[in-house]
């Protein structure tokens, strides 16, 4: 049994539960040790699960430090048509015919985005312009424009194929937006694709086999008057 010392500072995994947003689980957590000094080192959309770091007390400090690490994601691309958001939050649209599609030609069309590129991030997405995120500015149909970035993808793999859903593996540098790779990856094919499913499975050195579930944390915290945590 392991004793934390919330105030001091804890670096704690947690495995993100499926429609939560990132702070659903830092406002959850602060609930639990009834501290307010606790953040998260690198958000995740509602629709991923996997790997979330949380930091308290002195230790959000390190925040910064732990959304610089690179990143690994597991997840599904599903191709033969686009969404507005690049994943299902939204609903598909220009449907496209794929049985042209070799496996040969899905297995070689990640390597125009390995290494160092430019990526456009989504326009719905918390990046802010005039202060405000733009994806506030979407949903209104306002028309959003950003500029590419540069990001590195250090690994970027095909794992298995199930048309219209392909499985792939990215490790990646902070930064990278998987919905904007799933979306660049299905006009590379000349098909439209987007994200169906995302898990984080590592930030830097820490992976998601080590995280914790929301609730056996929460049971332990209540099965501890100390606050020690199995």
């Amino acid at each position: 049994m392991k004793t934390y010392d919330f105030l001091q500072g804890e670096v704690l995994l947690f495995d993100k539960p499926l429609e939560w947003t990132s702070f659903d689980v830092v406002r959850k957590v602060r609930n639990l040790i009834r501290i307010p000094k606790v953040g998260h080192a690198g958000t995740l959309d509602p629709l991923a699960t996997g790997l979330l770091i949380l930091c308290t007390g002195k230790f959000t400090k390190k925040i910064n430090e732990y959304m610089g690490m690179e990143k690994e994601y597991t997840g599904t691309f599903t191709l033969g048509a686009t969404t507005p958001t690049y994943d299902l939050e939204s609903e598909p649209r220009d449907l496209k015919d794929i049985s042209h599609l070799t496996e040969q030609q899905i297995h070689n069309a990640p390597l125009s985005f390995t290494g160092n590129i430019m990526q456009t991030p989504p326009i719905h997405s918390a990046i802010k312009q005039a202060g405000r995120p733009v994806y506030i500015a979407a949903r209104k149909g306002i028309d959003v424009k950003l500029e590419p970035r540069p990001v590195s993808i250090y690994h970027f793999s095909i794992e298995k194929i199930e048309l219209p859903v392909v499985h792939f593996r990215v490790v990646c540098s902070t930064g990278t937006y998987i919905r904007s790779l799933a979306n660049d990856f299905g006009a590379a094919l000349g098909v439209g694709a987007y994200m169906s499913s995302l898990r984080r499975t590592r930030i830097g050195q820490f992976k998601v086999e080590d995280a914790l579930l929301l609730e056996k944390f929460e049971e332990a915290l209540k099965g501890s008057a100390s606050g020690s945590v199995l």
